[in-house]
């Protein structure tokens, strides 16, 4: 596929075209404000029913889905392959690491909103499973592709030991405002774990968190904020998770807000 051209979720065919940042279709005429790339993977044991959530259906013309036999290979090419405004449906949060360092190569500064119940902050060395699901976010901060001083954890309540002492060394605690200061625009990494249990439905989740309509609230406010989103990813997910829910949430985040003389601005 091309970021050019992608399908449209109401037509089914090749007749989304890329405008400026928005995508229109030429056949119903629809206007989509990001692109969706699919990231069918889980990298660690027993994960087939995220990947397998890769697909749900999402009112986002698709703009690629991403296959690879490597982690690294699926980073680079999500890389590659992200619209203007991409919205990344996993699969498991590695595939925010692609979207982060995709990203990070168009803009100055990027600043990374990262919910998750857990930390994904862990290294091989210290990860308890191994599964590289638990590493992402530290891979993307060591690889250069976002700073520690850059990265809001937003709610965290499942954290390894290392983890912990990692947060402490580098500075990386929930302030948002603290994440956004000097960014060009931001990431919003969205592991459905984040939210409570019964909420959404999700492959690992921990006591706790907000309700889905606490944390719309908070997407919402980072969209209306002074930072432009410059992309969403949405992972953790479960095959048999309500596709609307989780467009309400993207909706939230990515809601286009309007510019004095009426033209459609992120």
């Amino acid at each position: 596929m091309s970021v050019l051209r992608a399908r449209c979720p109401g037509c089914r065919t090749m007749t989304a075209v890329a405008v400026d940042d928005d995508y229109e279709c030429h056949s119903c005429g629809a206007v989509f404000h990001a692109g969706l790339v699919r990231v069918p993977r889980a990298w660690g044991a027993g994960g087939a029913a995220m990947a397998e959530a890769a697909w749900l259906e999402l009112p986002y013309p698709e703009t690629a889905v991403v296959e690879r036999d490597t982690l690294e290979e699926q980073t680079e090419t999500v890389a590659a392959a992200l619209p203007r405004v991409p919205v990344v449906l996993g699969g498991c949060c590695c595939a925010h690491i692609g979207a982060i360092r995709g990203l990070s190569r168009r803009v100055g500064r990027l600043a990374v909103v990262w919910l998750d119940a857990h930390g994904d902050l862990n290294t091989p060395e210290t990860s308890p499973s191994g599964d590289a699901w638990g590493m992402p976010l530290r891979r993307a901060i060591d690889e250069g592709s976002v700073g520690a001083e850059d990265v809001a954890l937003v709610g965290t309540r499942a954290l390894d030991p290392p983890e912990v002492a990692f947060m402490s060394a580098s500075g990386i605690d929930d302030d948002i405002d603290r994440a956004l200061a000097g960014a060009e625009c931001v990431y919003v990494a969205v592991d459905a774990d984040v939210l409570a249990p019964g909420e959404l439905a999700c492959f690992m989740p921990e006591p706790g968190g907000p309700t889905a309509d606490e944390l719309a609230a908070v997407l919402r406010r980072l969209s209306l904020g002074p930072v432009p989103v410059a992309g969403l990813g949405l992972t953790g997910l479960r095959p048999e998770a309500d596709p609307a829910a989780v467009a309400r949430l993207a909706e939230a985040c990515l809601q286009p807000s309007r510019a004095a003389d009426g033209r459609t601005t992120r």
